[in-house]
């Protein structure tokens, strides 16, 4: 079994032997449906995490579908969340915000709706599917983070209206090589978030983003080297609105399908919010990448300011760094 183990491990980390009585230690915790691993749900595992761990701890998952509500509390650290195939290492639930707490006729509310919810800090969660499979009733979040400094590699993250939910300002996310997806302002909120090399994919007409980037906070959404997709018959879609009046997102060296409109950006409904607004592209491509017919209240940076925009910049927040390299 150890064997097994360490063959099915390597693509996340190197196996320390777990030991069988104490997992308040770096040993790997290995999660499985089909009982092979310590656990049979993640939400089993976490629980056995100490608080504030100073060292790495990994949850490795394998293959299967997972029906749970997941948090990662805010006393948890350094913890991380690995599948064993993005594809088909698959966390899901159902929740909306349309749906009643039991017994009662009041609504959940859109931030009781995630499948996984992230309060802790330096957290990784890697080649996972994280799906919220509720109909298309109302809000339903796939991830929400609260906590600072969380990458999330190589996964998928699927819904329809507010899939992704970047909930508390000042603090940082990094996304690569993942798979977005949804119908309405389906990446929103207030904190700054870099997305390298993700796919963006859109599956109705509406808006990409709904940033709320606080007044005093620079830098909101980066999307750098991103591919904007859409299904087939989406014609109208926005790069994004702004959820809150000073709201900043930035496409650059992005591949823009043509489903983005000329305009590229639209107001709320405060016609005002185009004159604090803070919406800029650089060096896009593709048919929806049209500089010349966007809405005259965004701008188009230039190569000076671009090349200024890094991943040391971004991630300065005060007097705090963030070295994700």
């Amino acid at each position: 079994m150890k064997k097994t183990i360490s063959i099915l491990l390597l693509a996340c980390f190197t196996l320390v032997p777990v030991q069988a009585k104490s997992f308040d230690n770096a040993d790997t915790i290995v999660v499985a449906k089909d009982g092979s691993g310590q656990f049979e749900t993640i939400n089993q595992a976490i629980e056995v995490c100490r608080a504030f761990m100073d060292y790495h701890k990994v949850i490795y998952i394998k293959k299967g579908t997972y029906t749970e509500k997941v948090v990662i509390p805010s006393w948890l650290q350094n913890i991380e969340l690995c599948g064993e195939d993005a594809a088909s290492t698959i966390l899901t639930n159902n929740d909306h915000a349309n749906k009643m707490f039991p017994n009662t006729t009041l609504k959940i509310g859109t931030f009781r709706t995630y499948t996984l919810k992230i309060e802790a800090n330096n957290v990784v969660i890697k080649n996972l599917t994280i799906e919220n499979n509720a109909p298309q009733l109302g809000q339903a979040v796939a991830l929400h983070t609260e906590g600072d400094r969380i990458r999330i590699i190589g996964c998928r993250l699927l819904g329809n209206q507010d899939t992704v939910y970047t909930g508390v300002e000042n603090t940082r996310l990094y996304f690569l090589n993942s798979y977005i997806e949804g119908t309405t302002d389906f990446i929103f909120g207030p904190s700054t978030a870099w997305f390298e090399a993700c796919t963006i994919h859109s599956k109705r007409d509406s808006y990409v983003t709904a940033a709320s980037t606080p007044q005093y906070i620079r830098y909101g959404y980066i999307f750098n080297n991103c591919t904007l997709t859409a299904a087939p018959g989406v014609t109208k879609v926005y790069l994004g609105r702004p959820w809150r009046q000073y709201a900043h997102t930035l496409f650059m060296n992005c591949e823009l399908g043509s489903h983005i409109v000329p305009g590229g950006w639209r107001v709320w409904t405060n016609k005002e919010d185009h004159t604090t607004t803070r919406y800029h592209e650089y060096n896009n491509r593709g048919e929806g990448a049209a500089p010349e017919q966007r809405v005259d209240w965004s701008r188009q940076l230039t190569k000076k300011e671009a090349e200024k925009i890094t991943l040391a910049e971004v991630f300065t927040l005060g007097s705090s760094t963030w070295n994700i390299e």
